[in-house]
């Protein structure tokens, strides 16, 4: 079983806004695994899917660049282990650098990227910074109009792919997505194991319980259309005027979205959470022993 933290507890009560026993509680139900606590809590109460782009669990910075002519865009992500390194010039350079060989090569895979003088100059800024540090992802997007945006200091970046349109337009759209975190462009292209799981979660909440299978049914349906119109980039409110959906945004330009990339710094990149004075606290016990 593993130990749940003051710090685990914390983490559930920033995602789910419930309070800090009934996270605990639900977290040594689960074993101390905070997705299935969350799942578990969600078919008792109702709760609204967390999203796992709330846990930034490492540091770094994401890069985003455009072709003048918006032909293509590259988003990189480049991480450390603090945010203190993050913002040394050092790291910051090299991450540009990681960014600008990218661009040039149109190079997605990390390794192809990296071989060479990159890996050399990431093996130099390690010795001099004294962390780790490493190129995690690439995104390159091609075709029609591709607008960029870098949100939060360097710690969301947005792809955004028109067809149609043009770059104010794309740049909005990536405003959109940068806040808001839909899961896919339209719901057609959710994943049935997604929707399956949410149907089971539906299904388990206590307000379904005693009706008749039919009216469950129905039930489902209607929930299950609201969360894929909640998920759906272009169903969603646009952030801008919620009167227009992201669709009708982009059509007032002539414009429908064909994809988006958004990365965020550390996004499902877990990291053991140490407690500094129990550690201190041991150590101290093992000289005196």
């Amino acid at each position: 079983m593993a130990a749940v933290t003051p710090a685990l507890v914390k983490e559930l009560r920033d995602r789910t806004a419930l309070g800090m026993m009934e996270c605990k509680k639900a977290l040594n139900e689960a074993d101390g695994d905070i997705e299935l606590a969350i799942e578990n809590l969600r078919k008792v109460s109702g709760l609204k899917a967390a999203k796992k782009a709330d846990r930034t669990a490492a540091d770094g910075v994401v890069a985003v660049k455009v072709a003048p002519d918006n032909s293509y865009a590259v988003a990189v992500e480049v991480n450390s282990e603090t945010d203190f390194a993050a913002r040394e010039p050092n790291f910051v350079a090299f991450a540009n650098s990681v960014l600008e060989k990218a661009f040039a090569t149109k190079q997605t895979d990390v390794a192809a990227l990296m071989a060479g003088e990159l890996e050399a100059a990431r093996e130099a800024l390690v010795q001099k910074i004294g962390e780790n540090i490493g190129v995690r992802r690439i995104s390159l997007v091609e075709g029609g109009v591709v607008s960029g945006y870098l949100h939060l200091n360097s710690r969301i970046a947005v792809l955004v792919q028109l067809e149609g349109g043009n770059d104010e337009i794309g740049k909005d759209i990536a405003m959109h997505v940068a806040a808001v975190n839909p899961v896919v462009v339209s719901s057609d292209q959710m994943s049935p194991e997604v929707v399956e799981k949410e149907k089971e979660i539906i299904r388990a909440q206590p307000d379904m319980a005693g009706k008749p299978s039919e009216i469950v049914e129905k039930m489902i349906v209607g929930r299950i259309n609201k969360f894929l119109k909640e998920s759906s980039l272009v169903d969603q409110p646009f952030v801008k005027n919620p009167e227009l959906t992201v669709a009708q945004f982009a059509k007032t330009a002539g414009a429908t979205v064909k994809s988006f990339v958004r990365l965020e710094v550390g996004e499902g990149i877990e990291v053991a959470v140490v407690d500094f004075a129990a550690e201190v606290a041991a150590q101290v016990a093992a000289t005196k022993g």
